[in-house]
């Protein structure tokens, strides 16, 4: 195998590892979510950096040392969950509202940073690749392993920042316009009655919708004036005065 198959293997390897659903995705989504694009952004960066770390230790045998004394990684899944709990807690008890800006400023974008940082450091996932991943592909015969590290650091970085960063701004898009257009149900109803109709409603189908900020029910009528089908959409976004505040529920109930 040449250099250039393994180095697109690992990244394979690499990009199904971060593209699945973890703490650090979460901890990215959450802050987005609460603190808009910038902090999930800034919590981007603290990821990036524990991505580099990652990859300096797998370098220097940090990875070795922990397959050769396996206690050692029974605490740090413990640390990491009690981290991850700490975090989740701070977050309910945030004061930040889905009509509020909430503390954007660069005291809380560095916080996310830190919380970033060490939440990728004690990330189980990441030791995991570490020590099933790195040995295979840092191998003496393709150069000095000190480059070999380099590469793989920075395909880590870019790829976190593609993957994790995309999901930032995303998320912190969302948020805003959720914070923008408060009272208009119009756009959402259309955006059900878009979704309903390429689910396989008939074409000439009449879509009439009535709803309010919180609740909207349709109606589907076809031209003759028949009945075809209804269903009660529940949406609002859960404001708790003291708990995260841009998650939404949904309820659709099928009454054909």
């Amino acid at each position: 195998m040449s250099y250039a198959e393994n180095l697109w293997l690992f990244f394979v390897l690499l990009f199904g590892i971060i593209a699945v659903p973890g703490m650090d995705m979460l901890f990215v989504l959450a802050n987005a979510l609460t603190g808009g694009s910038n902090r999930g952004l800034a919590a981007t960066a603290g990821i990036m950096l524990g991505g580099a770390v990652h990859t300096l230790n797998g370098a220097v045998g940090v990875g070795l040392l922990m397959h050769f004394v396996p206690v050692l990684f029974t605490p740090l899944l413990v640390a990491g969950a009690a981290y991850m709990a700490y975090i989740g807690i701070s977050l309910m008890r945030s004061s930040i509202t889905v009509g509020d800006d909430g503390p954007t400023g660069s005291r809380s974008a560095w916080k996310a940073f830190r919380q970033g940082l060490a939440t990728c450091l004690i990330n189980p996932k990441a030791y995991l690749f570490i020590l099933a991943v790195y040995p295979q592909f840092l191998k003496p015969a393709y150069g000095p392993i000190w480059m070999q590290a380099t590469i793989m650091g920075l395909l880590t970085v870019a790829t976190q920042a593609a993957v994790y960063g995309g999901l930032a701004v995303t998320a912190g898009r969302s948020r805003e316009l959720l914070v923008d257009n408060p009272r208009d149900p119009n756009e959402l109803s259309s955006m059900f009655v878009k979704a309903g109709k390429n689910a396989g409603l008939p074409a000439n189908a009449d879509f009439n919708a009535e709803s309010q900020f919180g609740l909207g029910i349709y109606n589907v009528t076809q031209d003759r004036g028949q009945r075809f089908s209804s269903f009660s959409a529940f949406m609002r976004p859960v404001l708790h005065r003291r708990n995260l505040t841009l998650l939404s529920e949904c309820e659709v109930i099928d009454l054909a």
